[in-house]
C-alpha cells in the first residue's frame, strides 16, 4: 500500500469542506504533494464515480455524490488498495515437506482475511465522518 488512500481521502474531505470546484493545483497545496500526482489519483476516483471533473479556466474537481455516501471502502475499491499484501512467501509448494509445501497458502489465507477485515471496517467510514472529526460537528 502506498500513500495515494491518503491523499484521496484528503482531497475528498478538503472537496467536501469547500463545496465547490477545487483544481488539482490547490488541492496539490493543502495535501502537500504534487499536482501531477493529484490529478493521477483524482482520475481513478473520477472513474469510480466518486469525483465529477470540469474543464476550463474555473475547471477541477468536486464530489460527485453527498460526502455521507462515499465510504473509504470505496476510495480503496476505486484505488485498488490492498491493505495486508506480503510480496514475499516462505516455503516451496514443490518441497516434500507439509510445513515448507504449505505455509504459503496458509498465510496468504490470513493476510486475505485481514484484508476482507480492514474493507469492511472501511464500510462503515464515510468522508463526511471525516470532515466532522476535523471540525468536530457530528457526521453528514
Amino acid at each position: 500500500m502506498n500513500g495515494d488512500l491518503s491523499l484521496a481521502v484528503h482531497a475528498l474531505v478538503f472537496l467536501d469542506h469547500k463545496n465547490c470546484t477545487q483544481s488539482s493545483e490547490q488541492l496539490a497545496q493543502n495535501i502537500c504533494t504534487h499536482p501531477v500526482r493529484v490529478r493521477r489519483v483524482l482520475a481513478k476516483l473520477a472513474r469510480a464515480g466518486l469525483v465529477r471533473t470540469r474543464e476550463g479556466g474555473a475547471g477541477g474537481y468536486l464530489l460527485a455524490r453527498p460526502a455521507a455516501d462515499i465510504t473509504l471502502c470505496q476510495v480503496a475499491a476505486a484505488l485498488s488498495v490492498h491493505f495486508v499484501e506480503v510480496s514475499w512467501r516462505s516455503g516451496d509448494v514443490d518441497m516434500d515437506c507439509l510445513v515448507a509445501s504449505g505455509m504459503g497458502a496458509v498465510m496468504d489465507g490470513i493476510y486475505r482475511e485481514l484484508d476482507e477485515l480492514c474493507q469492511k471496517r472501511l464500510q462503515s467510514i464515510a468522508i463526511g465522518d471525516i470532515t466532522a472529526q476535523i471540525f468536530g460537528g457530528p457526521a453528514a
